[in-house]
């Protein structure tokens, strides 16, 4: 088969690799759609230690049912299909709670670090256990199919986050997460939700996909702005989706006392951190990585369009010119949000 390979650091070439033979529990999927992610990006260079050459990656997938082990029940071939980025044990302690996202012997599709090795997506066919598959409803796409990844992302975040009918909200970062968010706090009940980011066209984004109000951070006392937003109280909750110092101040900055801040974003391992105004304003702050058990949800939110796709789709290609599509997310080009390759185009 064929497959883009991360031969060394931001080097992709297209490969004839071997199609993958399902084990007893597993399925192997034609894939029909991979989404790029920022994580791919970010570790194409080496920086997050994740991405360690040669790896095939791709996580963000759906596709067709190709092959199944002689143990899989309850699913056939043909069907259409994603599956959970995160590939969980199901029998430690973590996943008998039912929080698979902290596994202990939890491997991440695409990736490959000092601790394991796991090929990926970016491929004509990859190789899942049965139990991280998840039908897709009759007539979606497979570009929004391999969608419900980040999307899960994103709702995971806003469901570890305490939020009442008519809160208000403020999400730091109008990246693809960010902007996911926007529209899973809207679906969650929030009243009011605020967008900010450095990038006017990220803003002009998020008030297409319902964010209340933009804030342009380049732009005067950002806390000052969402308190006149807010009644002079500032937010009740504010989710920060980018993982810097700068942005995690901001977010905690702009939430009123007794608030909730959630972090999903993890650009860097490390971060300052406002210590003594979360202690003495009594802040609640949470951490969110990946997901949960969110894929039925986000699955039923997409079909209905409370999530709406459409706009954060840049460009779909094939795997073919996976390399120079990487290369454009990597330079930070102007406008490109979600680029999604096709193995079989």
């Amino acid at each position: 088969m064929k497959a883009l390979v991360l031969e060394a650091y931001k080097e992709f070439a297209l490969r004839d690799v071997p199609t993958p033979k399902p084990g007893t529990g597993d399925v192997v999927i034609e894939v029909k759609a991979c989404g790029i992610c920022g994580s791919d990006v970010h570790g194409m260079d080496g920086s997050s230690g994740r991405r360690q050459p040669p790896v095939i990656m791709g996580h963000e997938a759906a596709g067709v049912i190709a092959e199944v082990g002689s143990a899989v029940t309850g699913w056939a071939v043909g069907e259409a299909v994603t599956f959970d980025s995160t590939i969980y044990c199901g029998t430690c302690r973590h996943c008998r709670r039912g929080e698979i996202n902290l596994c202990d012997n939890r491997r991440v599709l695409g990736v490959s670090c000092d601790d394991y090795r796991q090929d990926g997506a970016f491929a004509e066919y990859v190789k899942v256990p049965e139990h991280i598959l998840y039908r897709l409803p009759d007539g979606m796409a497979p570009t929004h199919g391999a969608m419900v990844e980040p999307v899960s992302i994103a709702l995971h975040a806003v469901r570890r986050t305490p939020v009442d009918l008519g809160d208000s909200a403020v999400v730091v970062g109008a990246g693809m997460i960010g902007l996911l968010v926007v529209q899973a706090l809207l679906a969650a009940g929030c009243e009011t939700v605020i967008a900010i980011d450095l990038d006017d066209g990220r803003l002009s984004l998020a008030s297409t996909l319902g964010a209340t109000h933009t804030i342009n951070a380049r732009e005067g006392d950002v806390a000052a702005r969402v308190k006149e937003l807010t009644e002079g109280r500032g937010a009740d909750i504010a989710v920060e989706a980018v993982g810097a110092s700068a942005t995690v101040l901001q977010a905690v900055e702009v939430v009123r006392k007794g608030g909730h801040v959630t972090l999903v974003g993890n650009l860097s391992a490390r971060t300052d951190f406002p210590l003594q105004s979360v202690v003495t304003r009594e802040i609640s702050v949470f951490g969110s990585c990946a997901s949960r058990g969110e894929y039925p949800a986000c699955l039923k939110l997409i079909n209905n369009k409370a999530i709406d796709l459409s706009p954060l789709v840049s460009a779909v290609a094939p795997l073919s010119e996976g390399a120079s599509w990487f290369e454009r997310l990597y330079k930070r080009e102007a406008g490109l949000m979600k680029v999604i390759l096709e193995p079989g185009s």
